[in-house]
């Protein structure tokens, strides 16, 4: 691997750790922020949900921008927002405010300071033979970002409160900024012949026309549905069941085990077929969940529901962008990507909202829980018929030609 890909996979690694580590442990803040502010579970479960819908609305255009312009400026200036995003949160005195600070600005910043832009970044300066594992190492890092923030931002509410935590993150996410340097590259700087003089309206048209494609969007929504619901709420699930001193444990191990899985899954990827490899993933994510349902809630069987569930966590986002590389090559990877992450973050905003509402009307979250299980059997019958066979580069404009 070049000097230049290592450069750019520890500065992405550094990016995500900081970022998604953050982003992903929004959920130790729920309780403490509305009852803080003396508001119902559903307000700040809104705010993460648009968050996450900004996140999948701005992404495409956020991820165009780089690919034109260059990654490192877009991400700076997202670490500036991300700042001023968690200032405006530690401030905020109602909803408007959470609203403003967690879903609005943090969504606009994580849009660029996230997976798309960085794995973008790294499929560009690593060969086709190399990009899966690549891609597994930045997402397995972003993961350990989520292991090492849930604990940490636990003992900071405990010891000062969320406010001041909300402070003390915003200085740690400004280091984002210097980072993003190493990120200089647009996708005109990629050289594959296959989509030589090809513009980006042409490479979304032939995407947009894919079926696989389209699909691998269908997919991706349900693991944002997942993981979102299990990350926001799963602490007041716990706190429900009278163990609200496992959240932070339980987000860490998953945390730790995502790490380790997503690698798993970004090598297993490299040898079988990714489609296949997605499929059961999702399959194995709703026996988890069935099991989590069926035994009494102790100690042990959360210890166990996070590994598990922590080992599928996010070993789709190597396994995702990777099929998107090998249908459409790295040249216009960003935005691709980034349409596909658009699917996953409108299933993080229905995951995060409705079980908010659910819980707020039933006081349980029974149904999201069937519903989770419900999405994982979907999922995994939709990832059958995808295939990752590079496509013609001029195919979709060969065929809106033809009609």
């Amino acid at each position: 691997m070049s000097r230049k890909a290592i450069i750019v996979i520890t500065a992405g690694c550094l990016i995500l750790i900081l970022s998604t580590g953050t982003r992903q442990s929004f959920g130790l803040f729920l309780s403490p922020v509305s009852s803080g502010l003396g508001l119902d579970f559903q307000v700040f479960s809104l705010s993460i949900a648009i968050q996450n819908l900004v996140i999948g609305l701005s992404q495409p255009f956020v991820a165009a921008y780089a690919d034109r312009f260059g990654t490192a400026r877009v991400m700076a200036t997202c670490g500036i927002l991300y700042v001023l995003g968690m200032i405006t949160l530690a401030n905020a005195g109602g909803p408007m405010g959470l609203h403003l600070g967690a879903g609005l600005i943090v969504g606009l910043a994580a849009s660029g300071a996230g997976f798309t832009l960085v794995l973008g970044a790294v499929g560009r300066v690593v060969s086709e033979e190399k990009r899966s594992f690549a891609l597994g190492i930045v997402a397995a890092f972003g993961s350990f970002g989520q292991m090492l923030a849930a604990p940490i931002n636990q003992q900071l509410i405990s010891a000062f409160d969320v406010w001041t935590t909300f402070l003390i993150l915003s200085a740690a996410l400004g280091l984002i900024v210097p980072l993003a340097v190493a990120l200089r590259g647009r996708a005109s700087d990629t050289h594959d012949p296959r989509t030589e003089g090809q513009t980006l309206r042409q490479a979304l048209d032939e995407a947009l026309r894919h079926r696989s494609y389209v699909l691998l969007v269908i997919g991706f929504y349900v693991c944002g549905f997942q993981v979102q619901f299990v990350g926001v709420h799963l602490p007041n699930f716990l706190a429900t069941e009278g163990l609200p001193e496992l959240a932070g444990i339980a987000i860490g191990i998953i945390g730790a085990f995502n790490f380790l899985g997503t690698l798993f899954f970004a090598w297993l990827g490299g040898r079988y077929s990714k489609n296949l490899v997605l499929s059961s993933l999702y399959f194995f994510r709703s026996i988890v969940f069935t099991l989590f349902l069926l035994f009494p809630i102790s100690n042990v069987s959360i210890i166990l529901f996070a590994a598990s569930i922590g080992f599928l966590w996010l070993g789709t986002v190597p396994l995702t962008t990777g099929l998107v590389a090998s249908m459409f090559g790295a040249r216009y990877l960003t935005t691709l990507a980034s349409i596909t992450f658009l699917g996953h973050q409108l299933g993080s905003f229905t995951g995060s909202w409705v079980g908010g509402l659910l819980f707020d009307a039933t006081g349980s979250y029974d149904m999201m829980w069937i519903a989770v299980v419900a999405a994982g059997l979907f999922a995994a019958a939709v990832h059958l018929p995808i295939s990752g066979k590079r496509v013609d580069a001029y195919e979709g404009a060969s065929a809106a030609a033809k009609a």
